[in-house]
């Protein structure tokens, strides 16, 4: 086992990665920029580093300052979190060549599954449904209306590197189709420097459902069931939960025995995410994440597994501590990412943190990295943490979050607390009848009412 892993992130995942090692006895280094020098991560690490700026091009993307301070302080592993570099196959190949290990996936599945085409043709291979699409990237105009009159209308257009909802586009005839790619291919070589797009039917109403695994080296492979993930925001996840209300036990029985299948054929190694669109019973994959994923607690609370104390097991060499058949899913579980942000403009808002109370009691958790005098910086994402609540039924978890909101005291700044608060009492919310689009249009809605 490590005996002291460098944490490559920062903020609550940051604090989230420290934990496990505590538990496991493992020292751990936390690098931060000059702006997060007083972090609750770095206060309560066992060593830290500054390693450059404000900018996160400059401090938490900056490889060589990384790998420098992972060597002057003796670190056997990197922990890349989520975000940043936890994606990028050069840094994963960087790590281990520099004598340490990349706590991840192998840097070849990270090249793979982070082109969007080649990662539909790699589990497609492997017995994992698609949506129907294009068979690669759209080079000409005239592929794309072939591929459009084969799949038929409406389609998306979607960037084949990046994520995060952007070079997507909605073509709904074949009027709207060249003006779509060209959109998305435009956004797509900004975002990423990559304009490759490709072409996928559209689906009406889906939800967003998400199955976590885990890989050995020894060829174990399980599931950990499902999560809910269609409530979102500009193709940004809001709120999670696990299991799905819309799913049976046979259904989830039966798309983990596809996905296990998949990524024993892959060779797939650690912790991942195959993501889907589920829609009228049917499962086609989206995309896999080859990382922890942030809505990860939610597995952890209906599992009792800690992904990250196994994550870190398998990259040290090490069985998974479990089998298919010791899963159990008891009750049901939501995390609520609460955001530094308007609740009604999302506007950011960063800030001096003047009072904080973190909710508790049974079944509550909150992953943060906020106190009392902290200082929420502007230049990293707006997340402040996350609520995760356990209950023994889906009623019963809501009720707890409810009340979970309404104790926890976050002022100096504006956060998306009273949004969690107005959603869980909308009748689609509490009978789990919504999908991806749902959050949007009421969105809409609840501003054209308040205009």
């Amino acid at each position: 086992m490590f005996e002291k892993i460098l944490i490559a992130n920062r903020g609550e995942i940051a604090l989230r990665i420290h934990r496990a090692c505590k538990e496991m006895g493992i020292a751990t280094v936390a690098v931060h920029s000059e702006a997060d020098a007083g972090s609750m991560w770095v206060r309560l690490a066992d060593e830290s580093v500054c390693i450059g700026p404000a900018s996160a091009a400059k401090s938490y993307l900056n490889v060589p300052s990384i790998i420098a301070a992972a060597e002057i302080t003796g670190a056997q592993a990197i922990h890349p979190g989520y975000g940043f570099l936890s994606e990028n196959a050069r840094f994963a190949d960087i790590v281990e060549a520099h004598g340490m290990t990349f706590i991840g996936p192998k840097a070849e599945h990270i090249r793979i599954m982070g082109d969007k085409i080649t990662a539909k043709q790699t589990v497609k291979a492997a017995g994992i449904p698609c949506v129907p699409g294009s068979e690669g990237a759209l080079e000409t105009e005239e592929e794309a209306i072939a591929a459009a009159e084969t799949i038929g209308f409406p389609v998306l257009i979607k960037a084949a590197a990046g994520g995060g909802g952007r070079g997507m586009r909605v073509a709904q005839t074949p009027d709207d189709l060249v003006e779509a790619v060209v959109a998305a291919r435009n956004e797509a070589k900004s975002a990423f420097g990559n304009d490759a797009v490709y072409m996928e039917r559209y689906l009406q109403k889906p939800r967003h459902i998400e199955l976590q695994i885990i890989a050995d080296s020894f060829g174990n492979v399980v599931h950990l069931g499902e999560r809910d993930c269609s409530l979102q925001r500009r193709h940004q996840k809001v709120l999670e939960e696990a299991p799905s209300p819309a799913l049976s036990a046979q259904q989830r029985a039966d798309i983990g025995k596809v996905v296990v299948d998949a990524i024993k054929k892959i060779g797939y190694l650690g912790v991942g995410t195959i993501e889907f669109l589920w829609e009228d019973g049917e499962f086609f994959f989206i995309e896999m994440n080859t990382r922890l994923q942030v809505e990860h607690p939610v597995t952890e609370a209906i599992t009792g597994i800690d992904i990250v104390r196994e994550q870190i097991q398998i990259a040290a060499g090490l069985p998974l501590s479990f089998t298919q058949k010791d899963v159990v899913f008891e009750g049901h579980a939501i995390e609520c990412r609460i955001n530094a942000e308007n609740p009604r403009t999302f506007t950011p808002s960063p800030g001096m943190i003047t009072d904080f109370h973190a909710p508790g009691g049974l079944g509550v958790r909150l992953d943060s990295a906020l106190y009392a005098g902290y200082v929420m910086p502007p230049y990293y994402d707006s997340l402040a943490g996350k609520l995760i609540v356990h209950g023994r039924d889906r009623a019963e978890c809501i009720a707890r979050l409810k009340r979970s909101l309404g104790e926890m005291v976050v002022a100096g700044i504006e956060t998306t607390i009273p949004l969690f608060q107005d959603l869980l009492v909308q009748p689609d919310i509490l009978s789990g009848s919504y999908n991806i689009h749902w959050l949007e249009k009421w969105i809409k809605d609840e501003a054209a009412a308040g205009s």
